[in-house]
C-alpha cells in the first residue's frame, strides 16, 4: 500500500495541475471551435455552389428534331419514350408554328419578319426540349435519342455540361480535402490535450492503479472531458455561423451586382437542418475518438 505522505503529496500536486490542464482544455475548445467554424463556412459555400449549379443544370437542355413527314402520332410516341428515361427531368413539345413565332420575336425586327407573310420557313422545326436530372447523364441520353426511329437530329450543350460537371466535382473535391484536414487537426489537438492531462496526472493514475482502480474508472473522466470539449467546440461556431449566414446572404443579395441578386441561395433553415447535427456529431465524435485512442496508448505506458 502507498504511504499516506505520498498520497498527500500527489493530491497537492494534482491541485496545481488542474489549472494547467484547464488551459489545455480551453485551448482545445478554441481550436475545435475554429476548425468547426471553418468547416461550417466551407460547407455553406459548397452547398450553395452545388445548389446554384444544380439550378443552372436544370436550364441545360437537349433538343430533339424529327424526320420530315413524321406524323403527330409518331411524335407522341417519341415523347413517351423520352419521358420514360431516368435521365429526363421533364420535356416540352414545341410546334413549328411556336418555333417560328419565337424566332421572329427574338431574332428578327418587325419589318423583316413581316416580309415572310404567312410562310413559315421553319415548318420542319418542330421539336422536343428535354431537361435532364443531371448533366453528367447527357451523353447517355443523347446516344439513346439518336437511336430512336423518326429522330433526325439531336442538339446538346456538351461544352456547358462539361463545365458545370467539372466545377461541381472540383468544388466537392477541394472542399472535402479542406474539411478532412481541419478534422484531422481537431483530432490531433484533442489527443494532445488528453496526453497533457495524463502527463500531469501520471502519478495520480499510477496510485489509482496501485489501489485497484479499473481502466474504465480511469478512462471515464478523460473521455467525458473530451466529449464535453468537442460538444462545446461545436455549439459555439454553430451560433456564430447562424448569425453570419443570415447577414452574409442578405449582404450578397443587396450590395453586389445583378448576378448575385438573382442567385438562389439556400434558406437558413434548409442549410442548418443538416449542418447542426453534422457539427454536433463531429464535435462529440472528435472528442470521444481523440480521448479514447490517446488513452489507450498513454495508459499502456503507465505501469
Amino acid at each position: 500500500m502507498p504511504k499516506i505522505s505520498t498520497i498527500a503529496y500527489s493530491v497537492r500536486q494534482g491541485t496545481k495541475n488542474i489549472k494547467r490542464n484547464r488551459m489545455f482544455s480551453l485551448a482545445s475548445v478554441g481550436t475545435i471551435t475554429t476548425c468547426l467554424f471553418l468547416f461550417g463556412i466551407f460547407y455553406c459555400i459548397l452547398m450553395n455552389f452545388q445548389h446554384i449549379i444544380k439550378n443552372a443544370e436544370q436550364g441545360v437542355s437537349v433538343t430533339v428534331f424529327f424526320n420530315e413527314g413524321i406524323t403527330s402520332q409518331e411524335i407522341g410516341l417519341i415523347g413517351e419514350k423520352i419521358g420514360q428515361r431516368a435521365e429526363v427531368a421533364k420535356y416540352d413539345y414545341v410546334s413549328a408554328e411556336e418555333a417560328w413565332e419565337e424566332y421572329k420575336n427574338t431574332k428578327l425586327d418587325p419589318e423583316h419578319a413581316a416580309s415572310f407573310g404567312d410562310d413559315n420557313p421553319l415548318e420542319n422545326s418542330a421539336h422536343y426540349i428535354v431537361y435532364l436530372n443531371d448533366v453528367e447523364m447527357q451523353e447517355i441520353l443523347v446516344r439513346y435519342l439518336q437511336s430512336i426511329p423518326g429522330v433526325r437530329q439531336v442538339n446538346n450543350s456538351e461544352a456547358i455540361a462539361d463545365v458545370l460537371s467539372g466545377v461541381n466535382k472540383g468544388l466537392a473535391f477541394g472542399t472535402t480535402a479542406i474539411i478532412v484536414i481541419l478534422l484531422g487537426v481537431a483530432v490531433f489537438l484533442i489527443s494532445t490535450t488528453v496526453t497533457m492531462g495524463i502527463s500531469v496526472r501520471r502519478q495520480e493514475i499510477s496510485i489509482m492503479k496501485l489501489i485497484g482502480a479499473t481502466d474504465f474508472f480511469i478512462r471515464a473522466p478523460f473521455i467525458v472531458e473530451g466529449i464535453i470539449i468537442g460538444l462545446v467546440g461545436a455549439i459555439l461556431p454553430l451560433g456564430l455561423l447562424h448569425v453570419l449566414y443570415n447577414k452574409g446572404v442578405k449582404y450578397l443579395m443587396t450590395s453586389f451586382s445583378s448576378p448575385l441578386k438573382k442567385a438562389d441561395f439556400l434558406a437558413t433553415g434548409t442549410m442548418f437542418k443538416t449542418l447542426i447535427p453534422a457539427c454536433l456529431l463531429i464535435g462529440v465524435g472528435i472528442g470521444f475518438l481523440g480521448s479514447f485512442i490517446t488513452l489507450g496508448k498513454q495508459l499502456r505506458k503507465i505501469n
